[in-house]
Parts: structure tokens; C-alpha cells; sequence
């Protein structure tokens, strides 16, 4: 497989179930064993539009059980022969080699997938990816010559990468809190979008837009506005300890001196 592949560097290695979960969208090379009509192609495929099952191939990195996953769109792009060329939007997690085994199984002939290509993951698209001889330019420029213009066009803000995510914005006050696994209550929330369900994953962030961590809505959003109380449990932190003040620790302190 070829294309889009956000290689994730530092703190944001802890983004990868967000990346792993994202749509992706493929162009792929399916190969049918015998030739079949268009409209029967076709036809064969809207069985694999919508909510599926799947069970992951003998060569896969998950245990092989069925799993439901979402296949968005199918398309044909082109067909010539036996050889089919077509773009395809899912969820995360989906095999594309198994749908073109199974659509083989379906229309009597057998198939497979002889190439593929990623030209989407969650927001990042193909046109945005830099080849590897770019990226080692970039570095090379930013250790020899302390020129990093190159480095930052290439390497975007963690921040990018959970903008499909609900998003949570929480006061200064309660940033280092968080960043020291504490679960977030409602007095700490600034802004909150609406429309979050209990259970979400959900980004919390700065102020100034700055991601702190990632975590699990523990109300919806109405729930959390007129009730109150803990509103995300802390899943994963991203921001260091420190970066902001410790205010809740300096009125620990005052506590104990009163």
C-alpha cells in the first residue's frame, strides 16, 4: 500500500487509536478472475455499501473475529477488462483486500486486490503528504544550517490531528490539573460543543487552542451545562505537568494551612 500515512512524532504517539479510528478513503486496483458486466459489478458492490461485517484476513495484525465497519462510498473509477480501478470511503479498521475477496466470492468469479493506495486518513488528504526525501531534506537543513522553515512546513500541530474530535475548552486554572490525570468537572469548562454524547471521545483544550488531553464524556453536553459535576474522564494527557500554573496545588496548600 502507497499514500497518506501521518506518522505521528513525540506526545502525539498517543493520538494513534484517534488516527487508527479516522476514515479513510483508498483508490484501489481490484483484479476479477473472470470478466463481469458493469451493471452486474455494480450491483455486487452496493452490498458492500453501508454497515458491514468483516472478518480481518489469515495475514492480519488483530485477532480474527467478524467486525462491523462502515463503508461510506464505492465508485468506480474505471474498468478495463477484468480490471477494475475504484475509490473507496470507510471507517477505520476496514480491509479493503477482504471486500475485493468477498465481491469475488458474491459474484461467482473470485477476486482480488492487486494494488492500493490511501488517499485519505481522518483530514489528511494525499495532496498534503511529503515524500520521505523531503523529510530527510527538511531535517538535514534544520541540523546543519538551523534553518527549520522546511521542517515546519512538513510537520503540523498535534492539534490538526483531533480537529475531527468534539471539543472541550477549559479554563487556565484548570489545565495543570488535568494534566495530572485528575478527571475534568464543570465549573473547569469554558466552552463545549454542543451536541456531545455520554460516552464521546472527546479533545480537550487550551484557551488559545492548545490540546491538553483526550478523554470520555461522562455526560452529554445538555447534562454537563444543568447538572454539573465530572464531565470528562481523563484518557490520555498530552500536555506536560507544569506548562501551566498549578493553581490547584498553591489552594491544596492554603487548605491545609487553614
Amino acid at each position: 500500500m502507497s499514500g497518506a500515512l501521518p506518522i505521528r512524532l513525540g506526545r502525539s504517539t498517543q493520538c494513534a487509536e484517534i488516527v487508527m479510528r479516522s476514515p479513510k478513503e483508498y483508490v484501489c486496483l481490484l483484479r476479477l478472475h473472470s470478466e463481469v458486466p458493469e451493471q452486474e459489478l455494480e450491483w455486487g458492490l452496493s452490498h458492500f455499501v453501508g454497515k458491514i461485517y468483516q472478518t480481518p484476513p489469515v495475514r492480519s495484525s488483530v485477532a480474527r473475529r467478524p467486525r462491523m465497519r462502515t463503508v461510506y462510498e464505492v465508485e468506480i473509477i474505471e474498468k478495463t477488462g477484468k480490471e477494475v480501478l475504484m475509490r473507496i470511503a470507510t471507517s477505520g479498521g476496514t480491509y479493503i483486500r477482504k471486500i475485493c475477496h468477498d465481491l469475488g466470492v458474491l459474484l461467482g468469479v473470485g477476486a482480488h486486490m492487486q494494488e492500493l493506495r490511501r488517499t485519505r486518513s481522518g483530514i489528511i488528504t494525499e495532496k498534503e503528504t511529503f515524500p520521505l526525501i523531503d523529510v530527510y531534506w527538511s531535517t538535514w537543513l534544520w541540523r546543519n544550517e538551523n534553518d527549520e522553515s522546511e521542517l515546519r512546513r512538513i510537520v503540523r500541530p498535534l492539534e490538526d490531528l483531533l480537529a475531527p474530535l468534539p471539543r472541550v475548552e477549559i479554563l487556565d486554572t484548570a489545565v495543570d490539573a488535568i494534566c495530572h490525570g485528575a478527571s475534568l468537572a464543570a465549573p473547569g469548562i469554558a466552552k463545549i460543543d454542543a451536541n456531545i454524547k455520554k460516552g464521546d471521545l472527546v479533545g480537550v483544550f487550551t484557551l488559545k487552542g492548545e490540546c491538553v488531553s483526550i478523554g470520555t464524556a461522562l455526560k452529554s453536553t445538555e447534562e454537563i451545562l444543568n447538572e454539573g459535576g465530572m464531565a470528562v474522564k481523563t484518557e490520555r494527557v498530552i500536555m506536560e505537568r507544569g506548562t501551566y500554573p498549578s493553581v490547584w496545588r498553591r489552594a491544596k496548600r492554603q487548605t491545609k494551612n487553614n
